[in-house]
């Protein structure tokens, strides 16, 4: 089998079992081994180490996928990660009150670069690096074979595939498209999602269990959803009592499908809630000047922070819309403000939203730590996959 070798004293994150090793970190690549193949990690004493597939052209040049040196990746290897997967997700697919969640999470579920969720009777699958795109059609083959979907349907049109050296790629890959958006059920909130242009896969399914604790805290409160794609806080906030909902977005099409899911699940899209088309910051500060106010308000935004270098400004955007919305909160209001930037670490963020309070001039208690869902999981051995956080914060002055 090809091999690489790292340089002196660069074996420690794989020995810990990161899954990741960056093109800095290797001293030779054999030259017989193609962008794509598995290749084994050796030390610069020539130690076996680890076992994964190459991509010369990512910064992350090998994605480890076992530390087993008699572990052949073979198609019972990726059937065996695949069950694995889905044998975490049991207590999930017990549930009739739930229909959309995450199955297969990446490096954290030991498959670096493959992410599938389940819309229904639909599975959406994103093949993110150049080693799962090669092996694309054995992933549906056995997708297929253990989940038997009316259809698969790929979402591989993200940022990171130009890393690889992948163009974008969105289709259907077995079976049916479905007709339109697929209704699903989430804790019995009902939803309807485009699977083929909505955004991510469709719907944020990390979100899922802090929508329901957000609006724990909604009973008889004005709302603002800020950054609403498809009104799902604002569902949850009203099944909890919330008096009305203002979804604030800046796409008409989403805010036209947080309507329907709105009156989907029995509420008023005109009495209950409010769609706001604009720029989120801008129509903070608008409502800023003109004195308005709301009890609790929801903050999340898309991700500010691609890159280590976008991390700086990231944080100043951070604080900026946290202010704004302290501003519009009065004593006892609730602020629920998230980020999914990864780079952005849970301890800068608090830090950004303290630098937030003592400009606002507020005394902010943080009330609740909020994470991403368990069909998200977290691998002790790659923090980086703990990249969605949140605060819920009560304005106490």
């Amino acid at each position: 089998m090809p091999s690489i070798t790292l340089k002196p004293g660069r074996e420690k994150s794989v020995r810990n079992r990161h899954p990741w090793l960056f093109s800095g970190a290797i001293h030779t690549i054999d030259p017989k081994a193609n962008d794509g193949d598995i290749v084994d990690a050796h030390s610069n004493t020539g130690q076996w180490l680890a076992r994964g597939y190459l991509n010369r052209r990512s910064q992350i040049q090998v994605r480890l996928l076992s530390w087993q040196a008699d572990a052949a990746i073979d198609e019972a290897f990726w059937r065996g990660r695949l069950q694995r997967a889905l044998a975490g997700r049991a207590s999930l697919a017990a549930d009739p009150q739930t229909t959309a969640y995450r199955l297969v999470h990446a490096e954290s579920d030991g498959l670096p670069g493959l992410v599938v969720d389940r819309y229904g009777d639909w599975l959406v699958m994103q093949c993110l690096t150049l080693g799962v795109e090669r092996i694309k059609p054995l992933l549906t083959r056995l997708l297929v074979e253990l989940c038997q979907p009316a259809g698969i349907v790929e979402r591989s049109d993200v940022e990171v595939r130009g890393k690889e050296g992948l163009r974008p790629a969105v289709g259907l890959l077995h079976g049916a498209a479905p007709a339109g958006p697929v209704e699903i059920m989430e804790h019995g909130q009902r939803f309807l999602v485009d699977l083929l242009g909505g955004q991510k896969t469709g719907f944020y399914l990390d979100q899922r269990e802090n929508r329901r604790r957000v609006a724990s805290y909604c009973q008889g409160a004005r709302v603002l959803n800020a950054f609403s794609y498809s009104g799902g806080f604002a569902v949850y906030a009203l099944a909890a009592g919330a008096a009305h909902v203002s979804n604030l977005d800046s796409s008409l099409e989403a805010l036209e499908l947080g309507e329907r899911n709105l009156a989907l699940n029995g509420f008023d899209p005109d009495g209950q809630a409010e769609g706001v088309a604009g720029d989120v910051f801008q129509v903070l500060r608008d409502w800023r000047a003109a004195g308005q106010r709301f009890d609790v308000i929801i903050l999340d935004p898309p991700k500010f922070a691609h890159s280590q270098q976008q991390v700086e400004r990231a944080a100043r955007a951070y604080k900026d819309i946290n202010l704004l919305a302290m501003q519009l909160l009065p004593p006892g209001g609730v602020l629920a403000t998230f980020s999914c930037s990864g780079l952005v670490s849970a301890d800068l963020f608090q830090k950004i939203l303290f630098g937030a309070s003592v400009d606002a001039g507020r005394d902010v208690q943080v009330v609740e730590r909020l994470g991403q869902g368990s069909d998200h999981p977290l691998l002790l051995s790659f923090p980086e996959g703990e990249y969605l956080k949140g605060l819920v914060c009560r304005m106490t002055g």
